[in-house]
């Protein structure tokens, strides 16, 4: 998961520049190519259109001008980078936040009766410190973080659960879930270590 430099002014109060407008890195480039790339293989897109958007992929200096490039290739689900600040929602239901996707400096959750997943491993923080302001009525609000970052949940908890299995580092990003949970549960885990992983950490703390 990437992050901006640290900013100066406290992110809960500052929305800061918008997810559109963030810079796009190699990498992402690099995802919408490979996906115009397919579009021109299946027929979705001519030779000329291939070549425009390539170029202007290559050139692109925000998520904004890439998430255009593909749009109209596949669902929201589907797309290599998802740049979206609306609030998440689920009622009676699941909802789910994957792969290469923009985490606005505070993002409104709600859970009614349902489970909101939200996948943070490739995601963009806008910021450090990101606030996801949430309300649980007799429903589920899943995180999966990867390793480095901190999970806080400061919001009222009535007849609720939360679970926190996650590894943070000490100058690492931190989630903050804060708002209402009645009737529900927060849970926040980091992936399963491989065999590897877990002999090297081992390791460095025998040093």
């Amino acid at each position: 998961m990437d992050t901006p430099s640290r900013p100066r002014s406290r992110p809960s109060r500052d929305r800061g520049t918008s997810v559109r407008d963030l810079r796009a890195s190699d990498a992402d480039r690099e995802r919408v190519v490979t996906v115009l790339g397919e579009a021109l293989a299946d027929g979705r897109l001519t030779l000329d259109e291939h070549g425009e958007r390539s170029t202007a992929a290559l050139s692109a200096r925000t998520l904004g001008e890439l998430t255009g490039l593909t749009a109209d290739l596949g669902p929201e689900e589907s797309q290599p980078i998802l740049v979206d600040d609306r609030p998440v929602s689920v009622l009676f239901g699941r909802t789910r936040r994957e792969g290469r996707w923009v985490v606005p400096v505070k993002l409104p959750l709600l859970a009614l009766f349902g489970t909101v997943e939200l996948d943070l491993r490739e995601a963009v923080l806008q910021r450090r410190h990101i606030v996801l302001d949430t309300m649980i009525v007799g429903g589920r609000v899943r995180l999966l973080v990867p390793d480095g970052v901190r999970v806080d949940v400061t919001g009222r908890s009535m007849l609720s659960t939360r679970e926190l299995r996650h590894r943070p580092a000490t100058d690492g990003p931190t989630v903050e879930i804060s708002g209402t949970f009645l009737l529900g549960s927060v849970q926040a885990r980091a992936p399963k270590r491989t065999l590897r992983q877990r002999v090297r950490g081992r390791i460095g703390r025998g040093r």
